[in-house]
């Protein structure tokens, strides 16, 4: 088959792939599946999230001066995020005024604290299988 050029061109077979791709048997072991993993939960996966849930256990409560400063961030990115896990259930606000000051402070619930639980079985459980391979 000659180009326009005149010179031939090559024809190479085209390959074909497979719809997903396959892994060998790791060295002394038998091919298995792999069971699929669980999902981490998103919601407090988010590295702002999981700074705001994580200072919330092991703090009764804070403000949002506190925790802005505690994770050194904008105010409107904790707004969002703290917004993002009251809409969850896994923290609650509570607003005052000190003064003519609003003052604004945030508290884990249970629901908070058993997902925080959760993660951090899933993500230890992560390590170690990890660990063990």
């Amino acid at each position: 088959m000659a180009t326009k050029s005149g010179a031939a061109a090559v024809v190479r077979p085209s390959r074909v792939r497979e719809s997903e791709p396959r892994l060998g048997p790791l060295r002394g072991q038998a091919s298995q599946p792999v069971p699929a993993a669980p999902a981490l939960d998103r919601l407090i996966h988010e590295r702002m999230r999981l700074g705001i849930v994580s200072a919330l256990a092991v703090n009764p409560s804070l403000t949002f001066n506190e925790l802005k400063a505690l994770l050194k961030t904008t105010d409107g990115n904790l707004f969002v995020h703290a917004h993002k896990l009251e809409e969850a259930a896994y923290i609650n606000s509570s607003r005052s005024f000190d003064g003519r000051l609003p003052k604004t402070r945030f508290r884990l619930t249970s629901a908070g604290r058993r997902a925080l639980e959760r993660y951090l079985d899933h993500m230890e459980a992560l390590i170690r299988a990890t660990r063990e391979r």
